[in-house]
């Protein structure tokens, strides 16, 4: 058996401690909140011989438990995982990893240094679909890959801390990194403020990856719909990943260029125009849908008891981190196109 702490039982907290509390091998011993009421409610319901703790440094002292998840203000994730790893536990870390890659670079090195587990929750990375779709990139399914676009908005949750980028963007930035297996070149960023706050309500980003790929990112609270909606144009077939559909997650398009050499000259006539662009059919792939959640903490609970470097390591939050802080620097300078120093190699 692993014993567990989870560290924050706000929005997300719940979702992962459900999640890893449905696992064989594990015994959820503690759950640590400022409100006790809600963490009590939280244990009624998941693990009622948990104990509960206001003031996380507490478990450093508790011999029992041997991994802890968190899932805290972005702002305290450097000092929660310095701590806990400092301490000797394994570490799930809810997304982005820290504030700074300085920071992620030393929890990072701590972890290396105590041989300790430091993963972080970057959970559409077991996602079925998305699994699914770095297949067909791979397979050479949709061709060259020429640009992406994602939107990620809806109407609330509205926070006061962080703006939409740092909330919404690590999701995108992880499928990218991870579907198109490197880093971005560069990234320019937009924000706009509507609620009477110095925080964007909505923020546009747009990154080039070296291969070509480019990408441009809608990000928001503020929109009458719910979307998570990413789409990919290949040469050859082109994508739509929807997540929030039940029943077609992914959507693939038989549709692209006859002849892309031939397209580029000019055509003499509309209908030589028509002839030379492919319309085929759209197909719905059957996908054995598993929560991606759960396949995230079973995955953290196997290295831990395999010593296995997790798929979503620590480098993997560095990556995301920065690309979001240089972000977050184009966002001070109106947009200026940031390049991000000193690529990290990404490995299959």
């Amino acid at each position: 058996m692993v014993n567990v702490a989870i560290v924050g039982l706000g929005y997300w907290g719940p979702n992962l401690l459900r999640n890893v509390a449905s696992l064989e091998d594990v015994r959820i011993v503690a759950l640590c909140d400022l409100d006790l009421q809600r963490a009590d409610a939280s244990r009624r319901r998941f693990c009622p011989d948990a104990r509960l703790i206001d003031d996380y440094r507490m478990l450093g002292d508790q011999s029992d438990v041997k991994a802890v998840v968190i899932a805290m203000q972005i702002q305290t994730h450097y000092e929660l995982g310095s701590f806990f790893l400092g301490a000797g536990r394994h570490v799930l870390m809810e997304k982005p990893l820290a504030r700074t890659a300085l920071e992620c670079q030393s929890l990072i090195a701590l972890a290396a240094r105590n041989r300790r587990v430091l993963m972080v929750g970057h959970v559409f990375e077991y996602n079925v679909a998305a699994q699914r779709i770095k297949r067909y990139i791979e397979d050479g399914e949709l061709g060259t890959l020429f640009y992406l676009y994602s939107q990620r908005v809806n109407l609330g949750r509205i926070q006061h801390d962080v703006n939409p980028m740092w909330s919404f963007a690590p999701h995108d930035i992880s499928i990218m990194n991870y579907w198109f297996g490197q880093e971005p070149l560069w990234v320019s960023a937009r924000g706009f403020s509507y609620l009477g706050s110095k925080i964007e309500d909505v923020v546009f980003l747009t990154l080039e990856y070296p291969s070509g790929i480019g990408a441009h990112l809608h990000l928001g609270w503020l929109d009458p719909r719910k979307v998570r909606l990413m789409t990919l144009v290949g040469s050859k077939k082109m994508v739509v990943y929807d997540d929030v559909s039940l029943h077609a997650k992914i959507q693939l398009y038989d549709k692209g260029i006859t002849d892309l050499d031939d397209f580029l000259k000019a055509p003499e006539t509309f209908a030589e125009f028509q002839f030379r662009l492919r319309q085929g059919d759209v197909v719905i792939p059957t996908l054995q849908f598993s929560e991606p959640l759960q396949n995230e903490c079973s995955h953290f609970i196997d290295c831990i008891k395999n010593c296995k470097q997790p798929a979503t390591d620590g480098l993997s939050g560095l990556r995301v981190v920065r690309v979001l802080e240089a972000a977050e620097q184009s966002l001070k300078l109106n947009g200026k196109q940031i390049e991000l120093p000193g690529r990290l190699s990404i490995t299959a």
